[in-house]
């Protein structure tokens, strides 16, 4: 029987999961990516979150971007513009390591890697089942976060953030998003996945890696993904920040229904549209950052198994 001269590097696509690839260097590529992600873009995701406050104090109240970024910097220092970034550097690595291995793992089952045409339905499937399995871990985490990245903010450290917040609100503070991250998380991860996947085929169909194309399709997919689902970004910021809100009605706000009427009673449609901008011009670089160090580093790891 004859024999193949193949090498191993060559007997798999780049994007399918080989048999000796394990779910470990997975995880490690998806965490690697997590980190670089949320740190690099970490200033913009706190002006988000400013911008999308209903009831701030009289220091948070911003006109736009650039007042938002040149205020904050002029009278709380430039410094805070990365307050509360340990809570997601501590939280990231895990939930992103929980995230590309469940991705890799239901993609695969599903089917995924069975050969170099376009599965969508997999890739939609693959993104939903790693959203819910990795927002389950960095909920808690994103609670401290927007915590601590509000105006007059008094947590220093992410530990008296969380010891303050299950103190006071109990530890279903942590959770009351948990359902509306999932309303938002899965529609946007199943539609990035689905963007990412087909943008890459169409631009890189013989599935090597190639940076450029994992940057931009990345960061297109990350901008669709973005826009659709910035009203349900919107409520959970307001039941996020609940315990900090100074109006009564804002502090009891209990739900994604109960959020939603309050914010259309105060703000109109328009309201569900804050902090768009900011969150687009976030999530572009971000996923593009994402995609492109997870793509990196799986191509190092299958480079090392190839040798």
């Amino acid at each position: 029987m004859a024999t193949s001269d193949k090498t191993p590097e060559l007997e798999y696509d780049y994007e399918a999961l080989p048999s000796n690839y394990g779910l470990g260097a997975n995880m490690l590529a998806g965490a690697f990516a997590g980190i670089a992600e949320h740190s690099v873009m970490y200033p913009v995701d706190l002006l988000k979150t400013r911008m999308q406050i209903l009831n701030p104090s009289a220091g948070g109240l911003y006109t736009g971007l650039t007042n938002a970024v040149s205020t904050i910097s002029r009278v709380e220092g430039v410094r805070t513009l990365w307050k509360g970034v340990s809570s997601v550097i501590v939280g990231a690595g895990p939930a992103h390591a929980v995230y590309f291995g469940t991705y890799e793992v239901v993609k695969e089952l599903a089917g995924g890697n069975i050969d170099d045409g376009h599965h969508p339905i997999a890739a939609a499937l693959s993104g939903a089942s790693a959203t819910i399995a990795s927002d389950a871990l960095m909920n808690p985490f994103d609670v401290i976060k927007q915590r601590m990245q509000v105006h007059g903010s008094i947590h220093k450290t992410i530990t008296q953030c969380a010891k303050t917040v299950y103190r006071t609100e109990g530890l279903q503070a942590f959770y009351v998003s948990y359902p509306t991250t999932l309303c938002m998380s899965v529609p946007f991860t199943a539609t990035q996945f689905v963007a990412y996947e087909s943008i890459s085929k169409v631009m890189n169909p013989k599935n090597g890696y190639d940076p450029f194309t994992h940057c931009m399709a990345g960061g297109a997919a990350g901008a669709v993904a973005a826009a659709i689902t910035t009203p349900l970004d919107v409520i959970k910021t307001v039941l996020q920040t609940r315990g900090l809100a100074q109006n009564e009605e804002l502090r009891s706000v209990r739900g994604l229904f109960n959020a939603a009427a309050l914010i259309k009673r105060n703000f109109g449609w328009s309201g569900f549209l804050r902090g768009m901008r900011p969150r687009i011009i976030s999530t572009m670089p971000s996923t593009a950052i994402c995609w492109s160090s997870y793509e990196m580093a799986k191509a190092y790891f299958k480079k090392q198994l190839s040798e």
